[in-house]
């Protein structure tokens, strides 16, 4: 970051002296103002629930202007990395700074598919869950467990085994969801395959059985590929913080990521399709898309309590970059899959009109977000509603590990330390008891 050519001064009513405060300017974005000295200075803190105007770090990873509902990955707009890399170029792209070239990419490909096997162990520890246990609870647990496994690549401060635990989490996490599905299926596991591509060999350990031969169709296999991208990374959501704050301590990559997975575990954000799926399927059991005009205008009573998942986001204030592309990723697979007469995704059809015309929604710039048209991508290919968070935890893996790294290379960083506003008793003393 560099240091502005202005300064903030910070004054008081109350006659204390006023403080300057540096300012910072980054690359691009909104410049920020240094309160790491405040304290020491004014002997006050700074109260911003939910971090909603708080730097808590430099990154060089993604940058998000919600206002122009722009989404870049190390400088590259999503919408290019989507249509012209698959996840292994994004996954390079976020661990390392850049696009590969073909040698590059192979190698970085064989690297991770050299890693996708799991500890036959992780098995017997499966079998301790009920079998309809949620597979996010599985997935904390597995994604944890794996610093048992891997002792060689647990110290956060090794830069060679932060090296091998990134790409042992990317590999094993497909093997893993796929898993915790298969367990509480009740089918045999699928072990990896080498000949195949990253997602193509994760619908494979998903679908097949040891009975048949199993064939990947490559519209599923390029729509996973693209949910992958899209979900890679999102600056500095719940989770992304939560695994930075658990890592500032020192523990392993390993717990950092699980803390990532159950952060992400929320309905408010990794389980966000989750609840948009469970929206439709309940509007087309009240009656289909002749109730959509009632379920919206329930949306609008604010006694109702009834709320539109899928649309709108914290950050965004213009159309999801993503939503556009899951949209074309939807139209995709249900023609692939004949399915273009579904009858959610003609629900959903009818819910994005309305909420784009309708003057309630367009004023509070409630656009559809990727939640919104993923969730449909993935009942489509015949993933349970149940298993998407753990898709989403998948995904997202590797920016977790990016930002990881990305902090523990920062000669600034210290372990979170989050201050307060307290309002509970002052000091009193405590009375014998009969006297209470």
């Amino acid at each position: 970051m560099k240091l502005a050519d202005n300064k903030a001064t910070l004054s008081f009513s109350n006659g204390t002296p006023s403080v300057d405060l540096p300012v910072y300017q980054g690359s691009v974005g909104p410049e920020v103002l240094d309160i790491r000295k405040l304290y020491a200075q004014t002997g006050m803190f700074t109260y911003d629930p939910g971090f909603l105007s708080t730097a808590s770090c430099q990154s060089a990873i993604t940058y998000i202007d919600g206002d122009k509902g722009e989404l870049l990955y190390r400088g590259y707009p999503i919408e290019q990395l989507a249509t012209q890399c698959d996840f292994m170029e994004t996954c390079h792209l976020l661990l390392y700074g850049n696009l590969p070239d073909a040698a590059g990419k192979a190698d970085f490909t064989k690297r991770v598919t050299n890693h996708t096997m799991v500890n036959e162990q992780m098995q017997f520890f499966l079998r301790g869950f009920r079998r309809d246990a949620h597979p996010m609870a599985i997935m904390t647990g597995l994604v944890g467990a794996l610093s048992a496994f891997y002792h060689d690549s647990t110290d956060i401060n090794n830069p060679e085994h932060r090296e091998i635990s990134a790409i042992r989490l990317i590999a094993k996490m497909p093997t893993l969801v796929a898993m915790a599905y298969k367990y509480s299926a009740g089918q045999p596991y699928m072990y990896p395959k080498n000949s195949l591509s990253y997602s193509g060999n994760f619908l494979r350990m998903m679908f097949a059985t040891p009975c048949e031969d199993y064939h990947v169709n490559p519209v599923i296999e390029r729509a996973l590929d693209r949910i992958f991208i899209l979900h890679a990374d999102h600056e500095q959501n719940a989770s992304t913080s939560t695994v930075r704050l658990c890592g500032s301590s020192g523990t392993n990559p390993f717990a950092a990521i699980a803390a990532g997975v159950a952060c992400l575990w929320g309905p408010a954000h990794g389980g966000a399709n989750e609840a948009c799926l469970n929206m439709l399927e309940d509007i087309q059991r009240m009656g289909g898309i002749g109730k959509v005009g009632e379920f919206m205008n329930q949306v609008k009573d604010k006694n109702s309590h009834v709320k539109l998942m899928g649309f709108g986001h914290r950050v965004y204030k213009n159309y999801d970059p993503r939503a556009k592309l899951m949209q074309e990723t939807c139209k995709e697979v249900l023609m692939a899959l004949g399915l273009e007469n579904d009858p959610l995704f003609k629900l959903a059809m009818a819910l994005e009109k309305i909420a784009l015309e309708d003057d309630y929604f367009v004023q509070r710039k409630l656009y559809p977000n990727v939640d919104f048209y993923s969730g449909i991508v993935q009942r489509a290919i015949g993933i349970p509603v149940s298993l998407f968070t753990a898709i989403f935890a998948l995904a997202r893996t590797v920016g977790w590990i990016a930002q990881l790294n990305e902090m523990i290379g920062d000669p600034e960083y210290k372990i979170g330390r989050p201050r307060q506003l307290f309002t509970g008793s002052a000091k009193r003393d405590v009375l014998p008891i009969a006297q209470r």
